[in-house]
């Protein structure tokens, strides 16, 4: 199969879909590998080492996207619709719930979509997600404590304090793979942190993994107040898989936190869940002000740090994409149930219902969308 990866256009995407030792081991098994021009170089890979690897550097996007199977990292972004094509297969991040014109313009042009982040296991997990989660869990804290500081606009708070000074407060909202790692980090800096959970399992496990350094509560809108007012740092870290995240902290909740905190919300991707956050922000210009409160929105947390980030999300989207290179779509999602679980769009049709439910628009079946693709190919 020929397999095209283009280079992200995402402001400050500095991620590249696969590595050059990823690029090896597809051309050991007979495909060629498209890689547009200065794909890898935000990520320290080189055209040199990717040719070196077997692969074919092309000089356009256009040329990267004339592939059979595209490989990226981020949603496309609307220049880049005109490269979709009828059948073209495209394996990335995708988070369509919120994102209706490109859900709309993958359906018109009958793209077969697959969505790292709903490809899940029977355990519920998401390993094509999981990488990145942790990544983006650990960053969130990292980017919280730099902007507490005055020079950033924070309330001029360090978050382990100082003999004398009680430590800061972090509360995290969502004790899911971000969520720990975000609390991992903070409890590392020495900060006084909460988590809030749905799952009373999850706590008991977050209670046994850190004891009594980790504050655990119960999530409902009393504890989510609560915990926020008392913060100087709040993380966002609930997930819905493929569905849009849910609001949890509302307007007069931000209004009533300490001027100078800071809201850091991993799930803006997906819609965010402050309802103060009316916008997603970039790298360049990662932060502003509402109400007193910082807000920090990034949706690609993990492309500041991408050199880690595109190595670990090769890990785990490598055996996929190979799986899918070897045998056929219906085949390779027949043989395995995680797999399917990440088509969200074939042959025109919808076949996620959390997207279909978050943008009110109908959704079928994955098994009845392959099998008319398969008698109509």
């Amino acid at each position: 199969m020929q397999i095209g990866i283009p280079r992200e256009i995402k402001n400050q995407e500095n991620r590249v879909s696969l590595t050059p030792a990823a690029v090896v081991q597809l051309k050991q098994k007979g495909h060629q590998v498209l890689v547009e021009t200065k794909a890898g170089e935000g990520s320290s890979f080189t055209d040199e080492q990717y040719e070196q690897a077997g692969a074919k550097i092309v000089n356009s996007a256009e040329e990267a996207w004339a592939a059979e199977m595209i490989v990226k990292v981020k949603e496309p972004l609307p220049s880049e619709y005109k490269y979709f094509k009828k059948y073209q297969l495209l394996i990335t991040y995708l988070h369509l719930a919120a994102e209706p014109e490109l859900t709309k313009a993958l359906l018109e042009n009958e793209v077969t979509a697959v969505a790292y982040e709903t490809v899940q296991l029977e355990d519920g997990s998401l390993p094509l997600l999981t990488p990145m989660s942790e990544i983006a869990g650990r960053m969130s804290t990292q980017m919280g404590a730099q902007y507490l500081e005055k020079t950033k606009g924070g309330k001029g708070i360090l978050l382990s304090g100082v003999p004398g000074i009680k430590r800061g407060n972090v509360t995290i909202i969502g004790g899911g793979v971000a969520g720990t790692n975000a609390a991992k980090i903070a409890l590392g800096l020495g900060a006084n942190v909460t988590v809030l959970d749905l799952n009373p399992r999850r706590l008991r496990e977050l209670d046994d993994l850190f004891g009594a350094q980790l504050n655990v509560r119960m999530s409902d809108s009393v504890s989510i107040d609560q915990a926020a007012r008392e913060a100087d740092l709040v993380i966002g870290a609930v997930l819905i898989p493929g569905a849009k995240a849910p609001k949890l902290v509302e307007k007069e909740t931000v209004k009533a936190m300490h001027s100078g905190s800071v809201l850091v919300d991993i799930a803006v991707d997906q819609g965010g869940i402050f309802e103060t956050v009316d916008r997603i922000t970039t790298h360049d210009d990662p932060v502003y002000t509402k109400h007193g409160i910082l807000h920090y929105a990034v949706a690609n947390i993990p492309g500041a740090v991408p050199r880690t980030a595109t190595m670990a999300l090769t890990n785990v989207t490598l055996p996929y994409v190979t799986t899918l290179a070897e045998k056929s779509l219906v085949q390779a999602m027949s043989d395995d149930e995680s797999l399917k679980k990440g088509l969200n769009t074939i042959a025109g049709k919808l076949t996620y219902e959390a997207v279909g439910q978050a943008q009110n628009i109908t959704s079928e079946n994955a098994d009845e969308s392959l099998a008319s693709f398969q008698n109509h190919v």
